[in-house]
């Protein structure tokens, strides 16, 4: 059995990252896992650390640790209990790991206590991880029932003097535990005089649903108080209770009795758990917030003071490299962004979370609708497919509108540059990883090699975007980090380059068989094979000089011989095919495709070595082996998309080869020059890369954010001469790096 694992743990820590408390992390080393299940309403895990024992989490989120529970179970409990006079039946909402019930039963007037908890997962795991929580529960003063604590309180009206509810964080279907339609169910299950206690949240991150809570119960209680305890592996080390009567006048802060074998509270703790820090108080008293602002608050602020214009920016597509132009887009408070996308819906979820951004719904093959969108905004930044830049473009010199995209200029781009200069327009292109940070640094090496004297003689750049190699295991040592479908079709572009002055050109077809077996530093197991047309790039980046000039792509070994394969056997093709039809098999579209006599693996496999004609059998029982896993000889039913063969194996293989969370990606661009100084001599300089990133993935960080850069300074007048441009000059490309390494994302250079 292989050791358990969990996505959040990475590297021995426990990492409690949410968007509940953004920009922040709980994190604990980790002995060992103790046990991981799915149950039926939510993740649970189980660990033992190195510095707070067992430690329970749910979803990802810390709910007690056998260091410091004792301070949230017994304040959670006690301030409700002690202030009230005479409690004898006590229901307990959630709180399966048992810790509120052990409190409870420390009060001698207590006769009856109900635990109801709806994931029986809980109170099991518990019972095992968590004894000196949870063995209480078999007292035979305890009642414990599995189910819906909504319907538990709906059918026990004026039943409880004290209702505690231990609850999980207000997200999905915890949230409907701090709306008001719950605490009336609490409310009207309380007897005469009751009391209840709700777990409520950060003071330092939560003030605006505090407010809400206080709000809600004030209008149901006669009295409602916030307080608080200190725990440290809470979000902020701090969290709170909404503690409420329905005894008009009573004073929760007073205990009436004393509560004994206690480890955090006590009476004068009790008093001090209502008296709230000034900001607090302020906020829920007279709606005043005087936290200190600052950052992008401080930022908008000064942009409202000041009356700075505000920049209107449309953003086409919501793909993987998105979100992090958009974060870097908004981070200026003067920039409005909006999200299109074709669906709705994935236009807002790229949207969510940033400030002065939305997502709408828009269709670029609907061209007024386009040239509506494009003319109410200042900059587009087009992420959408290179085939619809031309469209795009166009509706932006009808608008007047700046361009950002971070693809290849198409011949048909640069044919509008004339119009783009006539309309005042910039349009900025290739500025993204490659191309993009490439070039950057391609220009600024060229140019200082120059200054110095110097001849390139030869240039190599090669760039990979693939997964570590702990994430790596598949047949084809490669994951998506972005559009499967181009992909794919990048494989078939032709190629050419220079070689020791002469031109070397591949076609698509050929393509993969150029493979070659790549040395780089750091090691790694890279062929690489040419990238499209290199030879224009002895006079764009102004090395006439250079003998040897090529840019290429890095995978692992393996890929190409593969890919090969899968063109050969015509899945590489986007033609539409008629007979590509619902209730077809894997298998039957593989012997369409092939030409094969019949749907049999068998019969496959024989016709497929022999149209690939593979050079030894262990090379054709690893493609073979890796066609299968794929499914191409299954018996499963396929789901065409599109009508041809490319996009439905991409259907297939975004499944297969998705990121998994917690996996990351791996980012190499490397570029050597093969340099001639003035006395003969030479050097060889290499100037390199290589990102890995959990979170964002590393390809869509260093696309994105060189993407992001080049709008803002747009949008800020650095780049102001209109046309179509791309960073090939000293003046376009210093600017846009010096911010790039501002972010962390820069080439590192040595002489090899």
């Amino acid at each position: 059995m292989p050791p358990l694992a969990h996505p959040s743990i990475q590297d021995g820590w426990f990492r409690e990252i949410s968007s509940q408390w953004p920009g922040q992390a709980m994190t604990l080393k980790v002995n060992k896992i103790l046990h991981i299940e799915k149950s039926l309403y939510q993740d649970v895990l189980v660990f033992e650390s190195e510095t707070y024992g067992n430690v329970l989490v749910l979803d990802g989120v810390i709910q007690c640790t056998e260091r410091d529970e004792f301070s949230y179970q017994e304040m959670i409990t006690h301030l409700p209990l002690a202030s009230h006079p005479n409690p004898k039946k006590v229901l307990v909402i959630g709180g399966g790991d048992g810790g509120v019930v052990r409190e409870v039963l420390k009060h001698d007037t207590v006769q009856e206590v109900v635990l109801c908890d709806i994931d029986e997962a809980v109170i099991r795991v518990s019972k095992r991880y968590l004894p000196h929580m949870s063995a209480l529960l078999e007292s035979p003063r305890v009642k414990v029932f599995v189910g819906d604590g909504f319907k538990f309180l709906a059918e026990n009206e004026a039943t409880y003097d004290v209702i505690i509810t231990d609850s999980s964080d207000p997200v999905g279907p915890a949230e409907a535990l701090f709306q008001k339609p719950y605490f009336k169910l609490l409310h009207d299950a309380l007897t005469p005089g009751g009391h209840i206690s709700t777990q409520a949240e950060s003071q330092w991150l939560h003030i605006p649903l505090i407010a809400n809570l206080l709000k809600s119960t004030r209008e149901l209680f006669a009295v409602s108080r916030y307080a608080f305890t200190t725990i440290p592996t809470y979000p902020s080390g701090q969290i709170g209770f909404m503690v409420c009567s329905k005894e008009q006048g009573r004073d929760l802060s007073m205990p009436v009795r004393k509560v004994t074998n206690t480890r955090y509270y006590n009476e004068n703790v009790h008093r001090a758990a209502f008296v709230l820090p000034q900001f607090v108080q302020s906020f829920l008293e007279d709606g005043k917030d005087i936290l200190p602002v600052f950052g992008r608050a401080a930022a908008a602020a000064k942009v409202a003071t000041e009356g700075k214009k505000i920049r209107k920016v449309l953003l086409l597509g919501s793909g993987f490299v998105a979100r992090p132009c958009a974060e870097y887009v908004v981070r200026d408070p003067s920039n409005v962004l909006t999200i299109a996308c074709r669906t709705l819906q994935s236009a807002q979820a790229l949207a969510e979370g940033l400030p002065n951004a939305q997502g709408i719904s828009l269709d670029v093959n609907n061209t007024s609708d386009l040239e509506a969108q494009v003319s109410a905004h200042d900059l587009v930044i087009s992420l959408i497919p290179y085939t619809y830049h031309v469209t795009v473009i166009k509706a932006a010199i009808k608008a007047k509108v700046h361009v950002v995209t971070t693809s290849y200029v198409s011949p048909a781009m640069r044919e509008l540059n004339e119009e783009a200069k006539r309309a005042g327009i910039v349009v900025m292109n290739e500025i993204g990883l490659d191309p993009g940070i490439d070039h950057l640094y391609a220009i600024k090496t060229i140019d200082e090699v120059h200054a110095k004297g110097g001849k390139i003689k030869q240039f190599l750049s090669y760039c990979g975007g693939l997964p570590a190699p702990e994430c790596s295991g598949n047949p084809l040592g490669y994951k998506f980090s972005w559009s499967s479908r181009g992909v794919l079709l990048a494989l078939l572009n032709s190629a050419a380059y220079l070689s020791e002055s002469k031109q070397l050109d591949i076609s698509g077809n050929e393509l993969m068989g150029y493979a070659k077996p790549y040395f780089i530093s750091p090691a790694f197991a890279f062929v690489a094979y040419p990238n499209r047309n290199s030879v224009p790039f002895r006079e764009w980046y102004n090395i006439p000089e250079a003998e040897t000039v090529v840019r290429g792509t890095l995978r692992y070994q393996g890929f190409p011989e593969f890919i090969k394969a899968l063109v050969e056997l015509g899945w590489l093709d986007a033609s539409e095919k008629d007979w590509l039809k619902e209730g077809l098999t894997w298998a039957q579209v593989m012997q369409k495709a092939i030409g094969a006599n019949d749907a049999s693996e068998s019969t496959l496999v024989a016709h497929v070595k022999s149209v690939c004609k593979f050079p030894n059998d262990a090379e054709a029982t690893r493609i073979i082996s890796g066609l299968r896993w794929i499914g191409l000889f299954s018996s499963e039913t396929v789901k065409p998309r599109a009508g041809n063969l490319l996009d439905t194996l991409c259907a297939q293989l975004e499944t297969l080869m998705k990121y998994e969370q917690g996996e990351r990606d791996l980012v190499m661009l490397q570029h050597k020059f093969v340099v001639e100084w003035a006395d003969g001599s030479e050097v060889c300089i290499c100037s390199s890369n290589t990102e890995a990133h959990p979170g964002h993935s590393a390809m869509a960080l260093t696309v994105g954010v060189p993407c992001g850069i080049a709008t803002q300074l747009v949008l800020d007048g650095v780049f102001k001469n209109p046309g179509v441009h791309v960073p090939y000059t000293k003046e376009i490309c210093d600017p846009i790096r010096e911010l790039l390494e501002s972010e962390g994302l820069g080439l590192v250079e040595r002489v090899l």
